[in-house]
């Protein structure tokens, strides 16, 4: 999304070198006190999203309410001077991702979800993913006439919508969708209605939950099971649901069928561990990831140790697999927030000691393999190694639970620009020189495929998942980066 940006905390410099999720959304209907539900499911999905939230709901008496806000939601969504500004039995809500850069620029207007009045009545949308012919179609709207109060390319959804000639809310949102390019898990609301929708490719996550009578929406199961609610399903590719009180859940299929191309990064990162995938737990496909790790790159060593903490499982793996012990290396300071001390230039330095720490204790004199889910520029993976090797390490060998992040996505993922991607400027062999360590060794695109449950491997003329950030191989034209002169490794399907 070409949103203004917010500071990531001054020594976040792990946070700096992932590659970050841009949203999550959650929604209910049916319950007493919606927000407070929909409260603890953003709670839950913080992960996919730091910098701001919001909340909208529906009262009969009081109409449409809503709050949006800046920092994380335990800062904001747990005051009851807030909570009582949003009453009713149904809302919606979002949380955005965090980034790099300037305070200044960023705009309370950019957080959703986005609320538009219409002829036959409200409604809010918030949106995960992201619409790669944002730029074209909002050139086209403002020749039209529409004025656009946000950065944010989910507003176009709302203003197509106004354009649409159709009598009721979803299938104006369908209307709007069909012109919409990219990746999109969408949870809206109206009055009376809670909708969730998944592009045709199914890139982004979205699940559906039933909560006693009631129901909810949500990027991933570990948000139902904070509020009690029953995971009943995965909302399918592109699929609406469309829930109400006179009908109950109903599905319809508004997009022409494609095959699914779920992002595979989910697997290996930006889901929380205790979520269901596909079917599958994502901790498990995750300890799996390290048991084909270990098959495909063995090291003699003396101790496992994972990067924490979205290392650890595929830690684990790796070394039930090669039956290494293993051991917790790095200890991480679970109390870094984002407001600290006013950082000087010399504390600013210590950079990855503030939120990692050595156990010198354990590693010194021994060769230690470092687990770590990506690589993604590389500077946080040195300083890592040189805090082993300071603390004593014999060796340092590292093990990527992912194979080199190439290709930027363009599909609702903060992903730096190619040239700043490690892996699209240097082979295997230079950057295990230019991070300095004994070996380096990620795992294949076979091997990650393996560990998803796809007993072949990846067929590379029919993929089952979006991989465009290891292999180059966009299942949707980035429209708007390729008329800026972006060039795609082979054309997009």
């Amino acid at each position: 999304m070409p949103l203004p940006q917010f500071p990531r905390h001054p020594f976040d410099t792990v946070g700096d070198d992932k590659l970050r999720e841009e949203c999550g959304v959650f929604g209910v209907t049916g319950v007493a006190d919606a927000a407070n539900f929909i409260a603890l499911g953003l709670h839950a999905l913080q992960h996919r999203g730091q910098e701001a939230g919001g909340i909208v709901t529906h009262d009969p008496e009081h109409g449409f309410s809503s709050a949006r806000r800046f920092g994380l939601v335990r800062d904001n969504f747990t005051s009851q001077k807030i909570m009582e500004t949003l009453p009713g039995a149904i809302g919606i809500g979002h949380v955005r991702y965090s980034t790099a850069g300037s305070k200044g620029a960023t705009q309370i207007r950019d957080v959703q979800p986005f609320f538009g009045e219409f002829a036959m009545g409200g409604a809010a949308i918030a949106h995960n993913g992201n619409i790669v012919n944002a730029d074209e179609l909002r050139r086209e709207l403002i020749e039209r006439g529409s004025i656009f109060q946000s950065s944010s390319d989910s507003e176009c959804i709302i203003h197509l919508m106004a354009r649409s000639l159709q009598r009721n809310i979803p299938e104006r949102m369908k209307d709007a969708l069909r012109r919409v390019e990219g990746a999109f898990s969408v949870v809206a609301m109206t009055r009376t209605k809670l909708i969730g929708v998944r592009d045709p490719l199914g890139v982004r996550p979205l699940v559906l939950g039933r909560i006693g009578e009631g129901w909810a929406l949500s990027s991933e199961t570990c948000a139902l099971d904070i509020i009690g609610a029953e995971f009943v399903r995965e909302v399918e590719p592109g699929e609406m649901v469309v829930i109400s009180p006179e009908h109950g859940v109903e599905s319809f299929k508004p997009f022409e069928a494609r095959r699914p191309r779920f992002c595979i990064f989910e697997h290996v990162y930006f889901s929380r561990p205790d979520s269901i995938l596909g079917g599958r737990s994502v901790y498990e496909t995750r300890r799996q990831i390290g048991v084909e790790l270990a098959r495909e790159a063995p090291v003699e060593a003396d101790l496992v140790c994972p990067v924490p903490d979205s290392g650890t499982p595929a830690a684990i793996g790796y070394s039930q697999e090669s039956g290494i012990p293993y051991a917790m290396g790095i200890i991480r300071n679970q109390y870094m927030g984002r407001t600290f001390i006013e950082p000087s230039e010399q504390i600013r330095n210590m950079g990855v000691r503030l939120k990692l720490n050595v156990n010198r204790a354990l590693i010194r004199g021994k060769r230690v393999i470092l687990v770590d889910d990506s690589v993604v520029r590389g500077t946080t993976s040195r300083k890592i190694k040189e805090m082993i090797l300071d603390a004593g390490a014999a060796e340092v060998h590292f093990r990527i639970a992912s194979p080199p992040t190439a290709w930027p996505c363009f599909y609702g993922v903060d992903t730096p620009e190619r040239e700043k991607l490690l892996a699209a400027t240097m082979t295997e062999d230079e950057m295990r020189r230019h991070l300095g360590v004994a070996s380096l060794k990620f795992i294949s695109l076979d091997g990650l495929y393996r560990a998803v449950g796809v007993a072949e491997g990846r067929d590379p003329k029919a993929p089952r998942y979006c991989d465009a950030c290891f292999s180059g191989n966009y299942p949707v034209q980035p429209t708007d980066m390729m008329a800026k002169g972006f060039e795609l490794a082979e054309p997009a399907e």
